[in-house]
């Protein structure tokens, strides 16, 4: 009988380390797969959503004083249809002054509008908006997690998902972890170490000569960190257990509060304002109110598509749902746009 040649056994790696390569590497899954084919975002759930993102880039062009040319750059673009909606949906006026740029490690996509650039990195200098629409929950982190004795280490985790304690946490990540996300010596308390997340969100805010940057995610405050950390998969449109192959998406929310502090120090931002999606989208006028039923008799197709749209905006304005992202507004350059900006009502932020 003929043995079979066993090779060594892969060493087990960090989880940011292990992330990267499963999400962006040469057969990462981001690489491979579309995200709508997966998981379901805003931008998938309704064209209101595109709508929203649409009026607000409006209102930055009129904070900004209607410059030559508007930049629209949308961070993580999945396939491009976020740009793809609110380019169909702009007054002529500023449709005609728009830059649109997506910006994916993905390829370009056959079929999209010339008009969008597409890049790996966003365009320096631009004047405009940015938005990021569940980007940062896929920038991978390090997880670290509490020893019995009370000590942070890292995680290590194998190709099929199986996790190891590692060494203890160290400079730059035990600063973090002690300023953003404290550890209790409790064992089995998680954290995910979000220094990367700020570094990566610094850096898109500091593409804005002037203008707003958005990002929009599953996020947290430090008042308020998951005990037990958020680290998860997706796979078609299911939760499964993340495990760096490749084959599912690994995701997990945000430290907003701290990314914000960072877009501050190192890209000269604006403090940041946090709100709900559900209070954003209100206040861009997507409300969800049923039309008048008494519309019904007068025109019953139109009452048809209005009752549709409101149904469409109660989902994304439902708080148990995508009501329930955080909104993280940031400017460089300039003033907020209304309802936020200077002389304007701001918004309450959310208790979480």
């Amino acid at each position: 009988m003929t043995g079979r040649t066993v090779g060594p056994r892969p060493v087990p790696r960090r989880w940011r380390e292990a992330a990267r390569e499963a999400l962006y590497g040469p057969e990462g899954f981001f690489l491979r797969h579309a995200p709508a084919e997966h998981f379901r975002t805003s931008v998938h759930a309704s064209p209101l959503f595109a709508r929203a993102v649409a009026e607000l880039l409006v209102r930055v062009d009129g904070v900004l004083g209607r410059p030559r040319e508007l930049a629209l750059v949308d961070h993580g673009a999945g396939r491009g249809e976020l740009l793809t909606g609110v380019l169909a949906v702009l007054p002529d006026d500023v449709a005609a002054r728009v830059r649109a740029h997506a910006v994916e490690r993905a390829p370009r996509p056959a079929g999209l509008d010339p008009a969008i650039g597409w890049s790996d990195a966003p365009p320096r200098g631009a004047v405009g908006l940015l938005f990021a629409n569940e980007w940062l929950d896929d920038v991978p982190v390090d997880v670290a997690e509490v020893d019995p004795d009370g000590v942070p280490r890292y995680v290590l985790v194998d190709d099929d998902g199986t996790e190891h304690p590692g060494a203890p946490v160290t400079g730059q990540d035990a600063d973090w972890l002690a300023r953003w996300w404290p550890l209790p010596p409790e064992p089995g308390l998680r954290a995910e170490i979000g220094r990367p997340r700020d570094t990566a969100w610094a850096a898109a805010v500091a593409c804005l000569d002037r203008g707003l940057a958005v990002a929009v995610d599953y996020a947290h405050t430090r008042a308020a960190r998951p005990p037990l950390g958020t680290l998860t998969g997706y796979r078609d449109g299911r939760q499964v257990p993340p495990v760096p192959d490749g084959r599912c998406d690994l995701t997990a929310h945000v430290a907003l509060d701290a990314c914000a502090a960072e877009a501050e120090r190192a890209a000269d931002a604006g403090p940041g304002l946090s709100l709900s999606q559900r209070e954003a989208l209100r206040a861009l006028g997507v409300t969800g109110a049923r039309p008048p039923l008494e519309s019904a008799h007068r025109d019953p197709a139109g009452y048809l598509r209005r009752l549709a749209g409101a149904g469409e905006a109660a989902e994304l304005t439902d708080p148990a749902g995508l009501g329930s992202f955080t909104w993280l507004l940031q400017t460089r350059g300039a003033a907020l746009p209304p309802p936020w900006g200077v002389g304007e009502r701001r918004p309450d932020r959310p208790s979480g």
